[in-house]
């Protein structure tokens, strides 16, 4: 029997277990050492510990964004797109996504205010539960601030998750608006983030539609991988624009269908509706059967879109899972293939080193 060479004697010494085994767990050991790990660990979230700083990011102040569409932008708008600009601030500017929605303006905050709802509705948000709500009189002196909502927020990425505390700041009667920070009495995953919604009805049918406006600006922590921030600083805008779109319409859609209107959903940005009913129109209903077979068409057509809609909705939770499922997939079948090659690499430097002797 051959005696075994100094290669394969250190290496057995080493790694006692089966090899595979072995290097599998060096490689788990070396990916989850390495500092940019060690600080991952170093600053996880903590609901029971102030953040690190009280504010870097300039908030967002309540109110009109003040931004000029022209034409261009209107017939983006109108395909149904969002249309992306930028506002200044003091030091920088800022990216700013504006989007038409199919449904009124108190739809469209329901589904916003929603938080309890998100993981259902937000592209990569995981959980989401608000945690506390503060009442606020509306007044000059605290600008008109209705209510403080206090949200915990989770958003997963492959192999990573990230938890953030939020303090939403409402003003919608007055400024039509909804900001918000991080609440730095809560240790989030994000060094600093803030972020603005200003929802109007639409200029061309105010009762039907709403333009939104969004904008957000998130600092990262340096372990935070570099995808993540490209997520979160650029693809985030529009996705946020995209799920408020979606869903508002779906519910719109439904009361539609089910014979409401505009004022037939109470919600944050509803207000009391006035109902009118002409004596004329009373004695002689057949008067109105035109208005009535209109009314019964466009319930018909809000009925057909909240089914495609929602089997949509249906295709693409159904694409997500597979995503899922494929994507840890993919990272078990790459580990795999990468200790083989280790081993492979350790089995082939030993040979080589035993036929030198």
């Amino acid at each position: 029997q051959k005696q075994k060479s100094y290669f394969q004697n250190f290496y057995q010494m080493m790694f006692p277990m089966n090899h595979l085994l072995s290097v599998y767990i060096l490689a788990i050991a070396i990916f989850f050492g390495s500092n940019r790990w060690q600080s991952r660990f170093a600053y996880a979230s903590n609901f029971n510990k102030p953040h690190s700083h009280t504010g870097k990011v300039e908030p967002f102040q309540p109110g009109d964004p003040k931004v000029k569409l022209d034409g261009k932008a209107l017939r983006i708008l109108k395909d149904g797109k969002p249309y992306q600009t930028q506002v200044q601030t003091k030091d920088s500017g800022r990216g700013l996504v504006v989007q038409d929605v199919d449904a009124p303006t108190n739809i469209v905050w329901d589904r916003i205010l929603d938080y309890d709802n998100y993981a259902n509705m937000v592209p990569k948000t995981v959980d989401s539960k608000n945690y506390n709500i503060i009442p606020h009189k509306p007044s000059k002196s605290n600008n008109f601030l209705e209510k403080e909502i206090f949200t915990r927020m989770k958003v997963g990425f492959p192999m990573l998750k990230l938890e953030f505390f939020v303090r939403h700041f409402l003003y919608i009667q007055h400024h039509k608006s909804l900001t918000w920070t991080l609440d730095y009495t809560k240790e989030s995953d994000f060094d600093d983030s803030c972020g603005y919604w200003y929802i109007i009805p639409h200029p061309d049918d105010p009762e039907g539609k709403t333009r939104l406006y969004y904008s957000v600006q998130v600092s990262m922590f340096d372990w935070v991988p570099k995808f993540v921030v490209d997520f979160m600083s650029s693809k985030a805008l529009t996705d946020a624009t995209a799920w408020v779109k979606k869903y508002s319409e779906i519910e719109w859609a439904k009361v539609v269908a089910s014979g409401g209107g505009p004022q037939s959903v109470e919600g944050e940005g509803s207000k009391p509706a006035v109902q009118k009913e002409s004596i004329f129109s009373r004695f002689f209903p057949f008067v109105n059967k035109k208005k009535r077979e209109e009314e019964e068409r466009v319930a018909a057509e809000a009925a057909a879109k909240a089914q495609a809609l929602e089997e949509q909705e249906k295709t693409e939770s159904r694409k997500r899972l597979l995503v899922v499922r494929a994507g840890w997939r993919r990272y078990v079948l790459v580990s795999v293939v990468l200790v083989l090659a280790m081993y492979n690499a350790s089995l082939l430097l030993g040979g080589v080193h035993e036929k030198s002797q």
